[in-house]
């Protein structure tokens, strides 16, 4: 099994990619980041955040995917800029995957350490021994990362509660399979009384264009400075 941990950000999104055998044993994959300029405008990055993770998915196909809930701090206008890019992961994620699990810090921590309040050290020590590696992963978006997707690894016996939809939970598996999300999708319209707003973007501001412009170096994995260009053909 595949299993895909994503830790959310703006400016630095986190992914890990381990693999988890019949024995329940785990390894590492692949771990990196996707950056997005500072300079440029909310809606550009998110459309490379929204390129980066889909490359991503499509690239190791996952089986499942992993994140970690979002709690305001007292940096309210950080915390909405981090929704923001939460709400293009889990969109990427529902789209090409289809098994989408959340869990909060707390349950990350005890289902790693056992403690619900260990400190990222802590957290990035285990991450590190569980998967075998060297060394501590870099950066820590990608370390923890990794600790998502070993999160949802451990949990995966009662991995029916945490699936995203299900709000309560404690009710059945309402993760979204990829067969069942345009016919989610049109019972969501059905249901809508208002007809949803379209908003696209001009050519100028495709992901292409923006590779083009900003000169984003886009993915970085294990032990490799290389980047996962956007497909550049037409």
């Amino acid at each position: 099994m595949i299993i895909l941990g994503i830790d959310p950000g703006i400016a630095t999104l986190g992914f890990g990619v381990i693999e988890k055998d019949n024995n329940g044993v785990c390894k590492a994959v692949d771990y990196g980041v996707v950056k997005t300029p500072k300079d440029e405008p909310l809606p550009v990055r998110l459309a490379i955040l929204e390129e980066g993770v889909t490359q991503v998915i499509e690239k190791y196909k996952p089986d499942e995917i992993a994140m970690e809930e979002l709690f305001f701090t007292k940096n309210i206008t950080t915390g909405i800029a981090v929704a923001h890019a939460r709400g293009v992961a889990m969109l990427c994620a529902v789209k090409h995957c289809g098994k989408l699990f959340e869990y909060t810090p707390m349950q990350i921590k005890q289902a790693l350490t056992g403690y619900g309040r260990a400190d990222k050290q802590q957290i990035q020590q285990v991450v590190a021994s569980l998967l075998k590696l060297k060394s501590i992963p870099k950066p820590d978006d990608a370390a923890d990362a990794l600790a998502i997707a070993l999160c949802q690894a451990f949990t995966s016996r009662f991995n029916n509660l945490f699936a995203v939809g299900n709000t309560t939970r404690t009710q059945g598996n309402n993760a979204v399979s990829g067969s069942s999300f345009a016919e989610l999708m049109a019972e969501e319209e059905k249901r809508s009384k208002k007809s949803a707003k379209t908003q696209t973007f001009s050519n100028a501001t495709s992901a292409n264009a923006l590779f083009k412009s900003t000169g984003l170096s886009g993915i970085t994995g294990v032990g490799r400075a290389g980047s996962i260009k956007p497909n550049t053909k037409k």
